[in-house]
């Protein structure tokens, strides 16, 4: 079996999906769409930076939307349907357009909107995130417990055995990284993001994003979406909206996600959008499954005469 694994935050970059829209109408119309949804050149943005522009947290959550959902419809197109779906943090949003779940044109909406309440939820610089590396979940959490007195921090992703991210106040990412380092991780790597995402210092955009959410116009998903924040399946358009409620404030347990894929039989994983981010962390986690990224022209034929070679089923 096959999935479809789509890029959170993190994994933007000046360039994303420019190729692909001068190559192929499909994914050239998935830019226009954002582009007259929101009223503005996101894909000049995407296509051209600034790279700061780009990073603005607003402005990086609808680009990274649109280029996956770009790369998506491309392999759509080309009857190229996975077995499940399932996407980092902001990619849970991409999972679900390429599920059907709600549109696109809903989701780079609030998706735009969901980058400004976060942001705003923390004053810019008084928040943090770090990557803990080399260290066990468990000890990573006991770090954070132990300095959780000098402010809020919990680990907000477990991304793969011995590498857990942490987030929340500055001084307590900061005293917790160092703790995480006398228990024995080998790294504590500060992160270039703008607010703690996926810690109780987000519960202010939850409560924002959840009335908008919930409003969405939904259908049942066309294929199975495995959720962040608690690795189970999502068949039916009411759990899947609640999971991405409460993702906003709770850990991305993407080592429990990748687990539960690998225990529903996929061996195989595209991972659909920019950058190579989960690509890596897949092989951390699943040794033996084979993986690949789509993210420009060159890469469909290496997707397509793969998918011919493993004899899964092409749709018409």
């Amino acid at each position: 079996m096959i999935a479809f694994i789509f890029p959170g935050q993190g994994s933007q970059q000046v360039g994303m999906g420019k190729a692909l829209a001068e190559a192929f109408p499909v994914c050239r119309d998935v830019f226009a769409k954002a582009d007259k949804v929101l009223g503005e050149s996101l894909s000049r943005v995407c296509f051209e930076g600034p790279g700061d522009l780009l990073g603005l947290t607003e402005n990086t959550q609808p680009a990274v939307l649109t280029a996956s959902v770009a790369a998506f419809r491309l392999l759509e197109s080309r009857g190229l349907l996975p077995d499940f779906l399932a996407g980092h943090s902001l990619g849970e949003y991409s999972a679900h357009v390429a599920a059907g779940t709600f549109s696109f044109e809903d989701a780079v909406t609030i998706v735009k909107l969901r980058g400004r309440y976060m942001q705003e939820a923390v004053p810019v610089g008084s928040g943090a995130m770090a990557a803990v590396l080399g260290l066990d979940a468990s000890r990573v959490v006991q770090a954070c417990e132990e300095v959780s007195g000098s402010g809020v921090v919990s680990a907000a992703n477990f991304n793969a055995p011995n590498q857990v991210v942490i987030a929340g106040n500055l001084n307590a990412v900061s005293r917790a990284g160092a703790r995480a380092r006398e228990l024995g991780a080998k790294r504590v790597v500060p992160l270039p993001v703008s607010a703690p995402f996926h810690t109780e210092l987000m519960q202010p955009a939850q409560a924002k994003l959840s009335s908008k959410l919930y409003a969405l116009r939904t259908t049942k998903p066309k294929l199975p979406v495995i959720a962040d924040v608690d690795a189970d399946l999502k068949s039916d358009a009411s759990s899947s909206i609640s999971a991405l409620v409460d993702q906003v404030s709770k850990p991305v347990l993407w080592e429990k996600v990748v687990r539960r894929l690998a225990s529903e039989g996929v061996c195989a994983y595209v991972e659909v959008g920019p950058g190579t981010v989960l690509s890596a962390l897949v092989r951390k986690i699943d040794r033996k499954a084979k993986v690949m990224n789509f993210q420009d022209p060159d890469g469909l034929s290496a997707v397509e005469s793969w998918w011919k070679e493993s004899g899964h089923p092409v749709s018409k």
